[in-house]
């Protein structure tokens, strides 16, 4: 079982707590601890909202936006799903991919996602990004540069989840894996009507997020934060350039006002203020339970042979 990090640290500040206590695990054999410490205690805020534009992200894909849309999920339930992928993916980061809580979060991933004729590739691109978003966007709005002992164990990590999902050919480094993602946006990343609904359709969960008033600005700020290539494949115009600046800006104030905080004492990965699917999860809540329902009503060739069969 992976060893729980140690005790929180005490009344006094000391803001490089666990940084040093990163410092002290080997990320090969330690990975699990190093990426709780850093997702659940360092970077939560970040890692959410990095996670949030990788899944996102991958709605550039038209293969992958055709099987949501298809599916319906995203027009029905699009708030279930954020919360069903978030919770499960983060009791897999707080308990580890072979705790029992990880282990019944994977058999609910799978269970779903062995429904659908998904590409290997397509099934490859979504681990990258949950490798790299988080990464990328702590290099740009951090409070501190992810170590190269973090970045390692999100690799390993994902790796461990992808295997458990039978993803085959994971590169065994992040520069090949990296190398992967870019070339398989290049190759894919292109406008559909599917991607247009899917993305539309995800923003509108995001702006429930907030009052109504402020819904205009929530949808000019999410679109402030995608790069061209994912404007051109969801159609989306972009945000006025000045409020790419005050976007960008103020995450950068964000992260200098955090350099000031205590360090956390209690993870965030089993307390999502967001959800708003499961009241009180985890108290309550099986995670058997999460996920979305058999499909009705989609095209069977959407469908593995055995899933159609059964």
């Amino acid at each position: 079982m992976p060893r729980p990090p140690l005790a929180p640290p005490g009344p006094r500040r000391d803001r490089l707590h666990w940084l040093r206590r990163i410092a002290q695990l080997d990320p090969e054999t330690d990975f699990h601890e190093i990426y709780r410490i850093s997702a659940g205690y360092e970077f939560p805020w970040d890692y959410t909202r990095a996670l949030e534009l990788a899944l996102y992200r991958t709605y550039c894909v038209p293969s992958i936006s055709a099987l949501l849309d298809a599916t319906g999920e995203f027009g029905r339930r699009g708030q279930k799903r954020y919360d069903d992928t978030s919770l499960l993916m983060g009791e897999m980061v707080e308990h580890g991919v072979d705790s029992d809580r990880g282990r019944a979060s994977l058999r609910t991933v799978n269970r779903m996602h062995n429904r659908y004729a998904i590409s290997n590739g397509d099934m490859l691109y979504v681990l990258s990004t949950f490798v790299f978003e988080p990464i990328d966007w702590i290099a740009r709005y951090g409070w501190r540069p992810l170590t190269a002992a973090e970045r390692e164990a999100a690799l390993r990590h994902y790796t461990e989840v992808g295997r458990r999902m039978n993803i085959r050919d994971i590169p065994a480094d992040l520069d090949s894996f990296r190398e992967f993602k870019t070339g398989y946006e290049r190759e894919h990343f292109r406008y559909t009507d599917t991607n247009a609904r899917v993305g539309r359709a995800t923003l509108d969960v995001f702006r429930a997020w907030f009052p109504a008033p402020l819904r205009p600005a929530a949808d000019s700020g999410v679109r402030a934060l995608l790069d061209d290539p994912m404007l051109e494949a969801f159609g989306f115009a972009p945000a006025p350039r000045w409020l790419g600046k005050v976007v960008r800006t103020a995450l950068r104030v964000r992260a200098r006002v955090v350099t000031q905080l205590p360090p956390r004492r209690v993870s965030r990965l089993s307390a999502d203020r967001r959800n708003r699917t499961y009241p009180g999860y985890p108290d309550g809540y099986a995670v058997e339970d999460m996920g979305a329902p058999e499909p009705t009503g989609i095209d069977p060739a959407w469908l593995r042979a055995s899933a159609s069969s059964a």
